[in-house]
């Protein structure tokens, strides 16, 4: 038989086995990039007695406007994209070549689960494989798309991955499957309601929200380059913003970043925090934003959000910084009784190990531990600024009256309170300790974040 005859009928039964998956890949990368690898593998599944084309998931490397990548794309035409030792060995050869080129890497996940028959090779394939996805963390950026129905253990990638995509009226992600997590709950619900991205509000999962693949290209190339060129030149270093001393909303302040820089990542749970990618005067930096017109209260949902982001700005070696408006833990029951505290110790040893600059801005409250944890000087900022109106106490206002002043029965509770916010929170106070290294009117804020910047930054 005529061999290259052979090369083509085989290569185009791999090709129309996976169509849709190589069309999904195409609507990412540059054309005509992508070189598969490992694309001639076929396994055998014995239950089914039918072969696995490219063990049901398609491999290699790849360019996005240039920048290059290594794609892991599962087939779920093959076995409905069920895992098999074979399919985890072959997505982690590909990790082992993203890590040896120090490439990033994107997964586009559909899976039902495993494959039935495979018995614990499977597992054993799954630990490989998550095993080796967990050393790139903080090595190369790793990128997940859910691009589709992904149940069981391989969802456990969404966990180690740094930027995670649920498309809408598409993706749904559970660790089993959606119909007995229904059962289970006593609940008749659909597959969305289970593992949509709306309905895991509270797993610190989905990054973002998006429509389609011209969506994640765009924002997948914004994060590339902040992350892969820290300094760009930039015109507009000594511009003020007027508007800040008019307004504290998030949108202005905002403003400071370089326009058209800003990512939010997460905007699917704790609202109240914001976490934004961008660039403050051509430098690329990592930023948290507490939201809240009277000052944010700390949860253990809204801290892991906050830790997990500071992770990323560690791994990927970018300046922290911080915008303080936080009340410090929420006093109820519930929270008491939650992982709070510990999430805020673990934030903290994240924190300490960031090596690039940390600048924390308080520019609401920074009451108690909102204070301590986000604005001290000893917690490891290297600069702090405050806003002239900017609050900085042990207590807010009126619960801080009250415990200070409760003896004096003739003061009026609330001549109490705005004697306490006077005269205790001014954040002049602060400064003449050393622990405020200025006290800067708002609109002046982007000048001496970029002037910090330019000397912490390396």
């Amino acid at each position: 038989m005529d061999k290259l005859r052979l090369l083509q009928t085989r290569k185009q039964q791999i090709t129309d086995a996976g169509k849709n998956v190589r069309s999904d890949i195409n609507e990412l990368i540059d054309a005509d990039s992508f070189v598969e690898l490992s694309a001639f593998s076929f396994s055998k599944n014995d239950f089914y007695g039918d072969k696995a084309e490219g063990e049901g998931v398609v491999t290699g490397f790849a360019t996005i406007d240039g920048y290059p990548f290594y794609i892991v794309a599962q087939n779920s035409e093959v076995f409905k994209g069920g895992i098999s030792k074979a399919n985890c060995d072959k997505i982690a050869k590909c990790l082992d070549q993203a890590e040896k080129s120090s490439t990033p890497v994107i997964y586009l996940l559909s899976s039902l689960g495993v494959q039935v028959g495979e018995g614990v090779n499977v597992l054993e394939g799954l630990a490989t494989l998550i095993l080796k996805a967990s050393q790139l963390k903080g090595t190369v950026p790793q990128y997940l798309i859910v691009n589709g129905d992904v149940y069981g253990q391989i969802s456990m990638l969404a966990g180690l991955c740094d930027f995670t995509f649920f498309i809408d009226k598409k993706s749904v992600l559970a660790a089993n499957s959606p119909l007995v997590i229904s059962a289970q709950s006593g609940k008749n619900i659909n597959k969305y309601e289970v593992g949509g991205a709306d309905s895991l509000n509270k797993a610190n999962i989905a990054s973002f929200k998006v429509k389609d693949f011209g969506e994640i290209k765009n924002i997948v190339l914004k994060i590339t380059g902040i992350l892969s060129v820290p300094v760009v030149d930039c015109d507009e270093l000594n511009a003020s913003l007027p508007e800040l001393d008019k307004k504290r909303d998030v949108k202005t302040l905002l403003s400071v970043f370089d326009e058209g820089t800003v990512i939010e990542i997460g905007n699917c749970y704790s609202p109240e925090v914001k976490c934004v990618l961008g660039r403050v005067g051509g430098i690329a930096v990592a930023a948290t934003v507490f939201d809240g017109k009277d000052g944010v209260t700390l949860n253990s949902f809204n801290v892991r959000k906050i830790k997990d982001f500071a992770e990323v700005a560690c791994c990927f070696g970018l300046p922290y910084i911080t915008f303080v408006n936080t009340l410090g833990i929420k006093s109820d029951l519930e929270n008491n009784n939650s992982l709070v505290i510990k999430e805020l110790g673990e934030y903290i040893s994240i924190l300490d190990c960031i090596g690039s600059a940390k600048i924390s801005v308080v520019y609401g409250k920074a009451i108690g531990l909102g204070y301590t944890v986000f604005a001290a000087k000893s917690m490891g900022y290297d600069y702090s600024y405050a806003f002239a109106d900017a609050q900085i106490a042990l207590f807010d206002s009126i619960q801080g009256a009250e415990i200070e002043f409760a003896d004096d029965k003739n003061i009026d509770r609330q001549k109490l309170a705005q004697k306490y916010s006077d005269e205790r929170s001014d954040p002049m106070n602060a400064a003449k300790g050393g622990y405020i290294d200025n006290i800067i009117q708002p609109s002046f804020l982007r000048q001496y974040l970029i002037a910090s910047l330019q000397m912490l930054v390396k």
